[in-house]
């Protein structure tokens, strides 16, 4: 399960926070300008996930930079075509001789396109660009999670991300007669790994795995969608259904009203009622809209609401 708090307050930048279930660290999406975003929240981050970097979705890197240099471990930044040299220029843009080697490292993960992804670290003092030869099955994952991603459309590639909770096994033990033991968790590891044909003993009877697959239940991991700033068009709805169909939650960038529709689409911005139908069509069990335009007061920002709201809900 994921939590996920937005940082931002009303007419600042967007940033939002994901924290998974019983673990030590958690995420950043966007480093908009967000007063919410405390010190702890920086030093307990484990990656960073850029959309984009307008200067919305940017600004507050240097603030993360400031609380999280000498956390001495490495935080991850996933971002799109560019986002290494200018993680880069940000670090170069300060004095740096009072610093330890140790102090952090940066791994970038610069997303090429959708099939290309390349690292590098950046490490103080000097901070070059040491490209790292690694091969990804997904963006980015850990014990508790794996986070595939799309390219959306800005005119510029914006990058809209999935948080997938690992798939748990849990054992049933009331659909048999056996008693707990080691053998629950050989039982287990068989079936992640597909070993139907091993032989697991209990109570000095040998069972091949297959036959006792019936006392485990498969529970879904939960996921959680980021989707940032694009277009309102067929190309990109067509690419947010294919990774985000029938996602638990999704924050989704829904900028202008309905009424200014014209101006979003000369933006490739989304709009209310755009960003909920695609939603709608996604069957998005949980769907936010979020980062609207700073020009809104806050009468205006709860019209997008409630026309998200009544796109979203209405049957």
């Amino acid at each position: 399960m994921f939590t996920a708090e937005i940082k931002s307050k009303i007419g600042e930048d967007i940033s939002i926070l994901i924290k998974p279930e019983n673990y030590s660290y958690n995420f950043i999406c966007e480093c908009g300008d967000a007063s919410d975003l405390t010190v702890k929240d920086c030093q307990n981050t484990e990656a960073i996930f850029i959309s984009h970097t307008h200067i919305d979705h940017f600004v507050n890197f240097d603030t993360i930079l400031r609380h999280q240099i000498g956390i001495q471990r490495r935080v991850v930044i996933c971002g799109p075509t560019g986002i290494t040299q200018q993680v880069q220029s940000k670090l170069k843009g300060y004095q740096w001789n009072l610093i330890a080697e140790d102090a952090i490292v940066y791994e970038v993960r610069e997303i090429q396109n959708d099939h290309s992804i390349s690292c590098a670290e950046i490490k103080p003092p000097f901070w070059n660009i040491e490209s790292i030869d690694k091969e990804l099955d997904y963006v980015y994952q850990n014990e508790k999670c794996t986070v595939e991603f799309v390219l959306l459309d800005h005119k510029t590639p914006s990058v809209a991300y999935l948080f997938k909770e690992h798939d748990t096994v849990k054992i049933d033990l009331g659909k048999g007669q056996f008693k707990g033991g080691a053998w629950v968790n050989v039982l287990k590891n068989a079936y992640a790994n597909q070993e139907d044909d091993l032989q697991i003993t209990i109570e000095a009877v040998t069972y091949l795995a297959k036959d006792l697959y019936y006392l485990l239940e498969l529970k879904k991991g939960h996921r959680l969608g980021v989707i940032m700033d694009h277009a309102a068009n067929e190309a990109n709805h067509d690419l947010i259904y294919s990774l985000f169909n029938e996602c638990d939650t999704v924050y989704i960038e829904s900028f202008y009203k309905a009424e200014d529709k014209e101006q979003a689409q000369q933006n490739y911005h989304s709009y209310s009622s755009e960003s909920a139908r695609i939603m709608k069509k996604c069957q998005v069990k949980n769907a936010i809209p979020v980062h609207f335009s700073r020009r809104y007061k806050e009468e205006d920002i709860q019209i997008v609401i409630q026309e998200f709201t009544q796109v979203f809900e209405n049957q």
